[in-house]
């Protein structure tokens, strides 16, 4: 096991940004298992933990992870490809502790406050952002993220403007603007609901189907960079190729959300044609990871991290891409829309697509800045384990969701007389539920496994080589 210095010590930055996220990452799956278990008992943790606050604790989690998760990436990443130090370390650590003591206050004020007492000390009667499903952030939380945000771009712009441009960190950048750009839209909140909802879609689905494809596409793209050793060219036509499908479709793809709320009808045709499109770049994103890594020029000694790229290029086609696909179209989206098919199609769509890339990135980059090349074989196989687990544990959810929408649709939304009401379609569903509930668990067991996997050491027979290079002095002038 050959150990491995930081090619600059700024990258260090990322580690706590890392570990933030993991730790967020256990809580929301916590609270998602409590959501299960108050689909079956309703009034578990009443009234400490209504369902709607521990749905709202699951999905803002869920969010600031994923940023934190962005944010650490970015730090370990642009140094790297900019060829050059940060351009303030000291910056981005002062932004990490205001986003994580932000994130706490916020949860802990869902977890402690009555929702409408909290919107009434924090003002949200001076500027009304409150309310809307994802976006239920308080006025000074959402005002601080904008802040931390800002400073974290400023931050790494600097640091590419100051050092060598590359295609990974360009398109990186320009996922990271966007998604700061459009989560303005949080604070528009018209008083006519076509038009609210409308600006709401353009933060969640230009989130999620837009500029975060830019963010997954130059996270994965770095990681098969370092682990395959294939020709960055090639890499780079792959990038802008998958990229360019992504925006055309995720843009106009937007319409699948406008089908019925009062937009006019044009954008079922729009909505269609684009959403059904959305699976391409997907599609060209997992066969870019398996063309690389059979074209790849060094066997990499972290194999955990290339399990990961590739787990993120097939779950995320057939979250993302086919189970987005099966709903999409106008016609039947009439009847799926809000149904558990829809909640089938999330969870896999995130966890293939952004959660893995998330911990690809943390599994290549936590080794080297603890200082080797790769962790132990014995702790990549435990991790390689956790994988696994997570991910059969993410597919049976996936598929109790899946028969759950199904026949919830069947009961409550398809026939024309006599449907069963929506309590008494819940009750037929339980089984699915108790599925789904078992699925929790076992992918709840895969992240602690996935856990343990950082506290293994060395097998006797694998002995330490010093590394090459130690880590560059800060240059002049950089903070």
């Amino acid at each position: 096991m050959q150990t491995a210095t930081l090619k600059f010590q700024s990258q260090s930055v990322s580690r706590l940004y890392f570990i933030a996220a993991i730790g967020l990452f256990v809580g929301q799956i916590v609270f998602g298992l409590t959501l299960g278990l108050q689909y079956l008992i309703g009034d578990l943790a009443f009234p400490a933990i209504p369902f709607n606050i521990a749905r709202m604790v699951h999905t803002n989690l869920l969010i600031v992870w994923l940023l934190f998760g962005f944010m650490g990436s970015a730090y370990y990443l642009i140094p790297e490809e900019a060829d050059t130090e940060l351009y303030s370390p000291l910056f981005a650590k002062i932004l990490f502790w205001i986003f994580l003591v932000a994130g706490a206050a916020t949860i802990l004020g869902y977890l402690l406050v009555p929702y409408a007492t909290l919107a009434e000390w924090t003002g949200n009667d001076l500027l009304k952002t409150m309310g809307r499903e994802f976006l239920e952030q308080p006025l000074p939380t959402k005002v601080g993220i904008v802040i931390v945000a800002l400073g974290f771009l400023f931050n790494i712009s600097m640091t590419v403007l100051k050092g060598r441009k590359t295609a990974i960190s360009l398109v990186l950048l320009m996922g990271l603007w966007g998604l700061a750009l459009m989560f303005l839209f949080s604070f528009v909140n018209p008083s006519n609901l076509v038009r609210d909802k409308m600006y709401w879609w353009f933060v969640v689905h230009l989130w999620v189907e837009g500029v975060w494809e830019l963010i997954l596409g130059a996270l994965l793209a770095f990681v098969l960079v370092k682990t395959t050793g294939v020709d960055r060219e090639v890499i780079d036509k792959w990038l802008y190729l998958i990229i360019t499908f992504a925006l055309v479709t995720g843009i106009l793809g937007t319409g699948h959300h406008f089908f019925f709320i009062g937009l006019p009808g044009y954008w079922q045709w729009v909505g269609s044609v684009f959403s059904a499109l959305e699976p391409i770049p997907f599609f060209m994103m997992t066969l870019f990871a398996f063309n690389m890594v059979q074209r790849r020029r060094r066997e990499h000694p972290n194999q955990a991290a290339v399990l990961w790229a590739v787990g993120t290029s097939v779950m995320g086609f057939l979250g993302a891409g086919l189970w987005g696909f099966i709903h999409t179209l106008s016609p039947v989206n009439y009847y799926t829309h809000g149904s558990q098919v829809t909640a089938a199609h999330g969870h896999l769509a995130f966890y293939g697509a952004y959660v893995l890339v998330v911990i690809a990135m943390i599994s290549y980059a936590m080794p080297i800045l603890r200082g080797r090349e790769a962790n132990p074989k014995r702790a990549q196989s435990v991790e390689m384990w956790s994988f696994w687990i997570m991910t059969i544990g993410m597919g049976v959810m996936v598929l109790a969701l899946t028969g759950a929408g199904i026949l919830q649709v069947w009961l409550q939304r398809m026939p024309t007389e006599n449907a069963m009401s929506f309590m008494n379609t819940q009750d037929q569903l339980r089984f699915f539920y108790w599925i789904r509930v078992a699925g929790g668990v076992m992918f709840l067991a895969g992240l602690l496994t996935y856990l343990t996997s950082f506290f293994i050491g060395p097998a006797a027979d694998e002995v330490e080589t010093p590394a090459a290079p130690a880590c560059r002095p800060p240059e002049p002038g950089v903070s």
